[in-house]
């Protein structure tokens, strides 16, 4: 289970990069999967945040997850993400940044993920582009121990090239969309978030 003990955004004893490194997991664990009651709960147990827009956000999902049930959460998933035919919400880079699955962008994403000594697992059904991919490549690139490639600079070419571009059109059409409740509030602690590292990345 991903652990929201680094979220506790008042908590000194949490370095910013641990802090950033556990909200790319969180934010990977619920869109890749519906999240298990017990991800819920631990959530919702979590403190609120303080007024700044990202820790309004937090307490945003925190209520959220108070109100909410896996079984519940579950189904909205399901309808939103995968669905019949053709997906409410795409998760996948590739659709908002050509309009199609499988295509250029994420050739040059897997390009770059070789380059970065990284491969999709044979158990991972989902392409790499997909938002929870993306995400875990991040927590990767702020947690790993690996010298040459766990840096901010790659961190931040990383996340120019292959988020920046379109995560904010991901996730206000997951904000907004009519079958949205719980998501909503992942969206928007995911749409801060990201406008939080693009900020950072820009004065690095």
């Amino acid at each position: 289970m991903t652990s929201v003990k680094a979220l506790q955004f008042e908590s000194p004893d949490q370095g910013e990069e641990t802090a950033r490194a556990d909200l790319y997991g969180l934010l990977a664990a619920l869109f890749c999967a519906p999240p298990s009651q017990a991800l819920l709960d631990a959530i919702a147990a979590a403190p609120d945040g303080g007024d700044s827009v990202l820790e309004r956000a937090w307490s945003g999902l925190v209520a959220a997850c108070k109100a909410s049930n896996s079984e519940a959460v579950r189904e909205e998933y399901e309808a939103l993400f995968i669905g019949v035919g053709k997906q409410e919400v795409m998760l996948y880079g590739s659709w908002y940044l050509s309009g199609f699955l499988m295509e250029k962008p994420l050739a040059a994403l897997r390009s770059d993920l070789a380059r970065l000594g990284l491969e999709r697992a044979e158990a991972v059904t989902e392409s790499e582009d997909h938002i929870a991919s993306l995400c875990e490549v991040m927590r990767y690139l702020i947690a790993s121990d690996d010298v040459v490639h766990a840096n901010i600079d790659s961190q931040k070419r990383f996340f120019g090239d292959h988020m920046q571009p379109w995560v904010a059109a991901m996730c206000g059409a997951l904000e907004t969309h009519r079958m949205s409740t719980f998501y909503a509030s992942v969206a928007r602690l995911a749409n801060q978030f990201f406008a939080v590292e693009t900020q950072a990345f820009d004065m690095a």
